[in-house]
């Protein structure tokens, strides 16, 4: 590991402990030519799969996700943070079932979620996701959204 501050390639792990809920660990390291401490962390490399509309596999991307729904919240009052929690949420519910998800079983997770964070994200998602092509489906998206709103 080089030091950050100086570039020397000898530094020694001063403490460790679990991070992030035991999916990281936190190492406290020091240089042994400058005495400068500073922090790294080790993560799994991401083994969750994602089967493509292709049907091509790749692994599963936050950063993609990430972006997809960003553009989707684009100019809407909803926090980095919110953003942020949501693609963990999205990725916490598939790590547990196994290695491979669809990416449509992706899309429809988010949709649930961004249902209840902002309609018109919501609505922006869908449109990508299941592909609109005029008009008439935004209206049948929205009168769906309606009648999952109305008390029944």
């Amino acid at each position: 590991m080089l030091c950050p501050a100086c570039g020397a390639p000898s530094t020694r792990v001063i403490d460790s402990r679990p991070a992030e809920g035991g999916l990281a660990i936190r190492r406290r390291r020091e240089c042994e030519d400058c005495g400068r401490r500073f922090t790294t962390y080790e993560r799994l490399e991401p083994q969750l799969m994602v089967r493509k509309r292709n049907g091509r596999l790749e692994p599963f991307s936050p950063s993609k996700l990430s972006a997809g729904i960003s553009a989707a919240l684009a100019d809407r009052p909803v926090s980095g943070s919110a953003i942020e929690r949501l693609v963990e949420e999205v990725e916490a519910s598939f790590r547990g079932s196994g290695s491979n998800v669809t990416s449509e079983e992706i899309g429809r997770a988010v949709l649930d979620r961004l249902r209840n964070l902002d309609e018109v994200a919501y609505l922006r998602f869908a449109s990508v996701y299941k592909e609109f092509q005029g008009a008439a489906d935004f209206e049948k998206e929205v009168a769906a959204l309606d009648s999952a709103e109305q008390p029944g």
